[in-house]
Formats: C-alpha cells, structure tokens, sequence
C-alpha cells in the first residue's frame, strides 16, 4: 500500500468517527445529525405509506366502517395521523397548517379525529394527510434536529424536532399496526407492502391451516397439556 493510500484510508475512518457517513459505512452507523434526520424521516414515510394504502380497493363503507369495539376504522386512523402530523412538525413550530384538530387538545369533542363524518369525504381525508405530510417534510428539512418547539396544549412543554420525529414515527407505525388488522378483517388484503412480500407465502388453505395449529397450540397451553 502506497503513502497516499495509507492516507486516504487514514482521511476515511475519521470522517466515519467524525459522523460523515462513508462509502463503506453500512446504514445507521453514522453520527452526523442528518444521517439521523434521514433514517427518521424513511422510517416515518415507510409508516405514511403503509397507511395509505391500507384503504385502496375499498368501498367507502369499508374504509369507514368501525371493526372493533372502541370503533377503529381505516379512513379514521389516517384523519388522526393528519391531525398529529399538522400539530408535532406545524404548530408546534410556528408553522400552522390547516388540518383538523386532536381532540386530546380539548379543542374538539372526544375522538373527533379517529373517525370521518358523511360529509367528509374520502378524497378531502387523503388530500390533508398529503398536504399535512408535505408541510411537515418541509419543517423537518428546515430546521436541525435540536430546535425547540412548543406542543400548543397544556403548559406548551418544550420539544425538540427530534423528539417529533421520534414521536411521529412512532405513532404513525403504531396506526399502520392497527390499519394492518382493519384491512386484513375487512377482506384479508396483508401485508406492510402493495406487494405483500413481507408476510410468508400460501394460499387460503394454507392460512386456514396455520390458524388452526395457533388455536391448537393455545388451547393445549391452555389446558396445561404440554
């Protein structure tokens, strides 16, 4: 290995220790504040993304329609997701948007926004959850990871953009989790994917067997039958 090589190998590993990611560094390992900012941001439009298209093929009853007791719908979960991304990346950092409003603010009646009235259509839900994830990407490119925002309730604790974007990832992959269930009980449709290639392969018979082991194996552990 020649002088210059040696160098430049030497000039590599401190960029890489000073957190600029590297050619050879794998994803996540750096420690620059925007490598952090951007696998953030792409796990949260992973989340965005598997929201959404939870509701496509269906009819507007079954995007709408309530599938458990405490009425979790489709259409609802990404009319909360909006109101969460308009507050956490909008007003909370002086950039306000229109969206509807969270009622765990106290400025809406209980649940308001977990569910769509008749009047509000489909195409106007999505459309805000568009704009509101827009505006959001733009705060999220405009400010660091340490700037201060206020959430608008309360005491208006203080909050970093960090602290949002962990917050909203969060959240967001928590509402794909229970889209994920709503879809599958509307008309079996699976999957964090158009694709479906991260759940395992078989056909109808094949998912009716498996279920019928599961239940199998519960009621034996149930029964103290091991």
């Amino acid at each position: 290995m020649t002088e210059t090589e040696t160098e430049s190998k030497s000039e590599s590993k401190n960029e890489s220790k000073n957190g600029t990611r590297t050619d050879t560094d794998p994803p996540g390992t750096s420690s620059a504040p925007e490598a952090f900012k951007k696998d953030l941001r792409t796990y949260l439009q992973d989340a965005r993304d598997a929201l959404l298209w939870k509701l496509e093929g269906l009819s507007e009853y079954d995007v709408r329609r309530p599938l458990t007791p405490t009425g979790t719908n489709l259409l609802g979960l990404v009319k909360h997701a909006t109101a969460a991304e308009a507050l956490y990346f909008g007003e909370t950092f002086g950039r306000p948007i229109e969206a509807p409003r969270p009622w765990i603010t106290g400025d809406a009646e209980p649940n308001a926004d977990f569910w769509a009235t008749p009047e509000e259509s489909r195409e106007l839900i999505v459309g805000q959850y568009r704009a509101a994830c827009a505006h959001a990407d733009e705060t999220i490119a405009a400010l660091p990871l340490d700037a201060v925002g206020r959430v608008p309730w309360g005491e208006r604790s203080a909050v970093t953009l960090h602290h949002s974007l962990v917050h909203m990832t969060a959240e967001t992959q928590r509402h794909a989790g229970h889209a994920d269930i709503v879809r599958e009980l509307v008309d079996g449709a699976t999957g964090q994917r158009r694709d479906g290639e991260n759940t395992a392969p078989g056909d109808e018979a094949w998912w009716a067997a498996h279920r019928a082991r599961v239940e199998r194996a519960a009621r034996t552990a149930a029964d103290g039958r091991l």
